[in-house]
């Protein structure tokens, strides 16, 4: 009975041994791995709200988080506000004088030119007169004087018309018009800070991890939210050098994990260019058997929504 026990407990433990372990098939044996998207603000501020948790599914432009932005709106207030001054001032600038003004000066040349008139046909008289021996030489002197008065007052009448409408001197104008693109420049810094404070999903992706709790304080450049785009997902591999021949860069492995009904492809997309353990010696057989060479290859998106970073797997080389 003690001798037919002993061989029962060890048949029972070869079977359990057997069972529990796990014959590698295939070519060789690797593992999922996520190249994970780590979002963050460039600024720091109070998380105010987290719109996403865990395990969820997020589409392009979807919010992901917000940070307090009070201080950054008002900077996009004022910067507005400095904008539209900078621009009615290159406003005014442009414009000339207000239309009243001008109607001013035009009344006041025409007056001016219906006194240059008289004045002429005043001056056009005495002459007359003059060749007559009727006036005297200073009274016509005198109607002279008063035609050349009405001439220059014409004159400066329409210069100061041409002057009121054509506007603000060209160095003035530059000097608005630069400060309207300075102006817009800041508006644009504000409008990006401002923007900033919310994150979007870049991509379709899975919402990996979340490493912050609303109300926290986030420092500036530290991620927030953890996305995994199916289209990061991959699988890594060694393969022996032996072996390395049979890989190149395109071709498409068959990829095997545990309870999967069915085997997935993936493209090999990159071969590594050196050997990961390299003996001291290489000149045998044996030394050489030690040389193995990382592959990793992508999956399309819908194989990649199927599988887990860290889930390991078994390569048939095709």
């Amino acid at each position: 009975m003690r001798l037919l026990s002993h061989v029962i407990l060890s048949a029972l433990a070869l079977a359990l041994s057997a069972g529990c372990s796990h014959k590698p098939s295939g070519d060789a044996q690797g593992y999922i791995e996520g190249e994970y998207v780590y979002l963050a603000a460039p600024l720091g501020g109070a998380l105010t709200n987290l719109a996403v948790a865990r395990g969820d599914s997020v589409k392009t432009g979807q919010l992901l988080f917000e940070l307090e932005r009070q201080s950054e709106a008002a900077a996009l207030t004022q910067a507005e506000k400095n904008l539209a001054q900078a621009q009615a001032q290159l406003d005014d600038l442009t414009k000339g004088r207000r239309p009243t003004e001008i109607a001013s000066l035009e009344a006041q040349l025409q007056q001016s030119q219906a006194n240059l008139k008289l004045a002429k046909d005043a001056l056009a008289r005495r002459e007359q007169l003059g060749g007559a021996q009727v006036i005297s030489k200073e009274e016509l002197d005198q109607a002279n004087a008063q035609r050349d008065a009405e001439q220059a007052r014409v004159a400066q009448l329409v210069a100061d018309l041409e002057t009121a409408k054509l506007g603000g001197r060209a160095d003035a104008i530059l000097a608005a018009q630069a400060a309207v693109e300075s102006q817009r420049a800041a508006l644009d810094k504000a409008k990006w800070a401002f923007d900033q404070k919310q994150q979007f999903a870049p991509a379709n992706a899975t919402v990996h991890d979340t490493l912050y709790r609303q109300g926290e304080w986030v420092a500036a450049g530290n991620p927030v939210v953890v996305l995994l785009p199916p289209e990061n997902l991959k699988v890594r591999f060694f393969v022996p050098q032996d072996k390395l021949s049979r890989v190149k860069i395109g071709e498409t492995i068959s990829v095997k994990c545990d309870g999967a009904a069915k085997p997935f492809s993936a493209t090999v997309n990159y071969i590594s260019t050196q050997a990961e353990y390299t003996p001291p010696v290489i000149f045998s057989r044996e030394t050489r058997a030690n040389l193995v060479f990382m592959i990793e290859a992508k999956f399309s998106a819908a194989d990649a929504a199927e599988l887990r970073p860290g889930q390991p797997v078994d390569i048939t080389i095709k």
